[in-house]
């Protein structure tokens, strides 16, 4: 089978490419384009998140395509210890009781720690929306992108002078290991990278100069460690943060990206959000199993493993396909059609499974949430530029759109309908 999640159907209806593979009989494909194992179905894909023995997760951060010489001289200066995705045990237990210690990772932890950055951040950007009424915008630069940014720098107590260039280089790290960029753009890739790492590397070390008694991550990771590199080392703690400052903005970055596409597609949605702000966890919930912002993530096979009648080999890369794993109908009643008000939608994989469950997942909820509400109510007659088709960044992994161009209109759009009554009808074929 071949999947080329680079151009055509992938770049503008991934799913069209999931449904095809979860009706293949066999459930386990090997892509010869990609030279990677294909894992499509929710309870085997949920099976090798959990299953770290078999599964590793040593390659997760290795580009998936052969890395030009000149390129990996750049990579190899690159001394960066694994820490979140890429580790495994025994590193991985440590590192992740340490994050779990330092990083608000549970409902009540986010709202009592990082709820009032959020609403500061998502209030500053609503207001600069609202001010530029009746423009065209693009909500990705303009709020998806900007507001998770914004957020993780706050908690890494870093500068808002740096989100420029922090963006650049999370963006172009994605691009690096899971696009398909030619040797040209490795290398430049590869080079904002190392500089990537070097500026995260500084952040430990001021932070380390002065003492660390601040309240910010960094700080807190610092205290923890206690100067007991059994605990952490500093590369660690630097480690974490480079992760931390990818990880905790471009997925959430996604998310809101897919909530607004599916918010604004429909007449019906977005007044109905407006209207009623309980309805927007459950919304949260379905975009992120109908359009989920890492739609495909790698492993590695420790040993021979069977799934279904397919037996992968050691060594083998896996893709796992979580985008098709959340649209498998065996687990999900009519998985094609966007339906907020479903009653299966808690086992979507957006966030993982197992040990590696996303740590930002009760920030990216929250973020979510409070983001689509207070834009709503501040902007009840937002709307879709219309465009020929959406399309995505050409990635193995993230699905992130190029673009999402709407007119502000701070008016709402017909206030003789009930937009409580178009809740109820809420439903709409993929």
């Amino acid at each position: 089978m071949r999947l080329n999640p680079f151009t055509g159907v992938y770049l503008t209806n991934p799913a069209s490419m999931w449904r095809r593979i979860l009706d293949d009989p066999a459930g386990v494909h090997y892509a010869e384009d990609l030279g990677l194992w294909l894992i499509s179905r929710h309870t085997h894909v949920r099976r090798a998140l959990a299953d770290a023995a078999t599964f590793a997760n040593a390659l997760t951060l290795a580009p998936v395509y052969e890395v030009c010489p000149e390129a990996m001289s750049v990579i190899m200066q690159m001394d960066v210890p694994p820490t979140t995705a890429a580790a495994d045990p025994p590193v991985h237990p440590r590192t992740r009781r340490a994050l779990r210690a330092t990083f608000a990772n549970t409902p009540d932890r986010v709202e009592a720690e990082y709820g009032a950055i959020v609403r500061r951040r998502v209030d500053q950007l609503v207001s600069r929306l609202v001010a530029r009424q009746g423009d065209q915008v693009d909500l990705l630069p303009e709020f998806a992108t900007e507001l998770p940014l914004l957020v993780v720098l706050d908690i890494l107590g870093v500068p808002d002078a740096d989100v420029g260039r922090i963006r650049s280089w999370a963006d172009g790290q994605i691009a690096l290991i899971w696009g398909q960029p030619d040797p040209a753009e490795q290398v430049r890739l590869a080079q904002d990278l190392l500089e990537f790492w070097r500026y995260c590397h500084e952040l430990v070390r001021q932070r380390v100069d002065q003492g660390h008694h601040g309240d910010d991550f960094i700080s807190r990771a610092l205290a923890y460690r206690d100067d007991d590199d059994a605990v952490l080392t500093v590369p660690e703690v630097a480690s974490m943060a480079f992760n931390l400052l990818v990880a905790g903005h471009e997925t959430t970055a996604g998310l809101l990206a897919h909530a607004l596409d599916q918010a604004l597609s429909s007449p019906q949605r977005w007044p109905a959000i407006a209207a009623d702000p309980q309805t927007v966890p459950a919304f949260v919930a379905e975009t992120l199993r109908f359009a989920p912002a890492i739609d495909g993530w790698l492993r590695v096979t420790r040993r021979d493993v069977t799934l279904g009648e397919v037996t992968i080999p050691a060594g083998a890369r896996c893709l796992l396909l979580i985008g098709a794993a959340n649209r498998d109908p065996a687990v999900f009643a009519h998985p094609d059609t966007f339906d907020p008000h479903r009653s299966d939608v808690t086992d979507h994989l957006s966030f993982g499974h197992g040990p590696h469950f996303c740590i930002g997942a009760a920030l990216a909820r929250l973020e979510a949430g409070i983001a689509l509400t207070r834009l709503a109510a501040a902007i009840p007659g937002l709307r879709l530029t219309p465009v020929p088709h959406r399309s995505y960044k050409p990635n193995v992994a993230f699905r992130a759109h190029h673009r999402l161009l709407a007119e502000i209109d701070v008016m709402a759009p017909d206030d003789g309908s009930s937009a409580r009554d178009a809740a109820s009808a809420e439903v709409q074929a993929a």
